[in-house]
């Protein structure tokens, strides 16, 4: 058994029925020749990648990478989204899980963007 335990979340599976629901219609208004149900096929497409990423953020997706196995519960929440997932593009375009803002500004400086003075003299 895969210790992945990929796409079995809420998210996941939310995200998937919204998504047939699109593709079904869609494929319906190609077949009927109907730019009406291609448009609401296309935006019900694009509801299920914003439905499933908002889930996502919300702590309903799990990361990637091995869990352990009290994790592996369809309705198991992961704490951990708040602080973003290391690799994750979702919480990358959220912009969760980039450096915090102690470290960004330990290496500008102070408030102004001067350098530090030892950092200006090394660079000498």
């Amino acid at each position: 058994m895969s210790q992945y335990d990929e796409g079995h979340t809420v998210a996941g599976w939310t995200g998937t029925a919204i998504a047939t629901v699109g593709s079904a219609v869609l494929g319906a208004g190609i077949c009927m020749v109907s730019a009406v149900f291609i448009a609401g096929g296309t935006g019900i497409l694009a509801a299920s990648v914003l439905v499933t990423w908002a889930l996502h953020l919300a702590g309903w997706g799990k990361p990637p990478g091995v869990r352990p196995r009290g994790e592996w519960r369809m309705g198991a929440r992961d704490l951990t989204a708040r602080d973003g997932h290391p690799d994750c593009w979702g919480c990358r375009l959220a912009g969760r899980g980039r450096r915090t803002a102690g470290v960004v500004a330990s290496e500008v400086g102070p408030v102004g963007g001067e350098p530090e003075p030892a950092a200006a003299e090394a660079g000498r």
